[in-house]
């Protein structure tokens, strides 16, 4: 298991602290995860204390009853699931509506929105549940038309919404959109999602651990797996500090998943950069100058889209997919552009001080659609990966829908949407394929210009 990250080795090392805002205001971490030591045994073996294998690990202990235990490689809410932009939404799949019909039929891509919007509300009722509070704000998503081009893209989407996807959206205006509370100079018009909210997502994640931990789950971090042997009919996982004998096995490791990590999902996902940048607190004059009111998330049109929200303190949240390296002095050129592009996007706020600035990896699969399954020929090993940027909705659901599904019982609601379980396939290029990510973000960047 010697395959390790595409990107410079900064991205992996879980040494480095995260300096996000959101690690300055989470609180204290939980209590009670400790390093794998010894040999020890268990039902279902989580390699990942993300979204996704906490979610599993919890519905796992606390529905079903089963024994689990959760290896993380870095101290637990060290990955996405503690440092993306808190978006809970529809849209896990980065396949065209029309491929996606040609792939599976107009009934099973209505399930698959289905189940996205599952997704969303599985957020809130985890949050209801296991008391877990996680600055809910905002009402829906935004997407918002960044040129007067895009607008008839934005019609585009709502016509598929409706009569395809079965989801609830509502056009706006540019107009509609200012009276709203969004207004500038790539505001031309927006599509407004029902389903979701934003979120503080390493409250959640943190809520979720101490949730899986009154349930009896035993999480260890700081345990990398380093090895992975078939014994018997089980498995035996490999840390530094020890062993962990598991009948079954689930892979939740999403953009910090390596090659070496399982052979059936080697060269099948590809990681991709994420960078945010965070303001200081603007004052509501500030924001009422700017003309932006709304608490509610926002994206745009782009292909190589910006993300964007106004946090509870008041700050500006500005993120972007971008950078296919990731080491320390590109993070810091990717820093300064995201800073030049406030001043672009929202000329009142020109210059603002930025506080905090982190980057993070999402996952892509070749399918360009989420990925659950069973590996063929080994039925105890299960995997649930490749969200495509919204993994705060899908992770959890992914996680939830897998517990079930690997243990016998009947997956909750409309169950796992054909469109998720599509055979994975590899990327070309092996271990170099980062670098499709450069020539894919050229063409973006050009279409954009349009």
């Amino acid at each position: 298991m010697t395959q390790g990250s595409l990107y410079h080795p900064a991205t992996a090392d879980t040494a480095r602290t995260v300096p996000s805002y959101w690690e300055a205001t989470a609180g204290p971490a939980p209590e009670g995860c400790a390093p794998l030591a010894g040999d020890e045994a268990c039902d279902v073996a989580v390699i990942g204390g993300g979204y996704t294998g906490l979610s599993a690990a919890l519905h796992l202990a606390r529905d079903l009853g089963i024994d689990v235990r959760v290896l993380e490689a870095g101290p637990i809410g060290w990955g996405a699931s503690g440092r993306n932009g808190g978006f809970n939404c529809v849209g896990a799949a980065k396949l065209s509506g029309p491929a996606m019909l040609k792939r599976v039929g107009r009934d099973e891509v209505r399930r698959y929105y289905a189940a996205q919007v599952e997704a969303t509300e599985l957020v809130a009722a985890l949050a209801r549940d296991e008391g877990i509070n996680l600055d809910r704000q905002g009402d829906g998503v935004i997407s918002v038309a960044h040129k007067a081009s895009r607008v008839r893209e934005l019609e585009e989407d709502a016509r598929w919404e409706r009569e395809v996807a079965g989801l609830t959206s509502t056009l706006w205006s540019r107009d509609e959109l200012r009276e709203r509370g969004y207004a500038g100079p790539e505001a031309h018009g927006a599509l407004h999602h029902a389903a979701g909210f934003g979120l503080h997502p390493l409250k959640y994640h943190r809520g979720l651990t101490r949730a899986a931990l009154a349930r009896g789950v035993k999480i260890h971090d700081r345990s990398r797996v380093t090895g992975w042997q078939r014994q018997g009919g089980g498995h035996r996982l490999v840390t530094a500090g020890g062993s962990l004998r598991a009948k079954r096995v689930l892979i939740a490791t999403n953009g910090y998943t390596t090659d070496g990590l399982h052979p059936y999902l080697a060269g099948t996902f590809l990681p991709a950069l994420s960078n945010i940048v965070v303001t200081r607190p603007l004052t509501e004059a500030e924001r009422a100058a700017q003309g932006w009111t709304t608490e509610t998330p926002l994206s745009d049109t782009r292909n190589l889209l910006f993300y964007f929200r106004l946090l509870t303190d008041g700050r500006l949240l500005l993120g972007s997919r971008g950078g296919t390296w990731g080491s320390p002095e590109a993070a810091a050129k990717y820093r300064r552009w995201l800073e030049g592009r406030i001043g672009i996007a929202y000329p009142a706020w020109r210059g603002v001080e930025t506080t905090h600035f982190w980057s993070g990896l999402v996952c892509l699969s070749a399918n360009l659609t989420p990925m659950l399954g069973q590996v063929p020929d080994d039925p105890g090993v299960w995997y649930a990966l490749a969200y495509h940027g919204n993994g705060v909705a899908s992770a959890g659901w992914a996680g939830r829908a897998v517990a079930h599904a690997m243990t016998g019982r009947p997956v909750p609601g409309v169950g796992i949407p054909a469109l998720m379980t599509t055979p994975p396939t590899r990327f070309p290029l092996g271990a170099h394929r980062r670098w499709l990510l450069k020539a894919a973000y050229i063409k973006f960047m050009a279409q954009d210009l349009l």
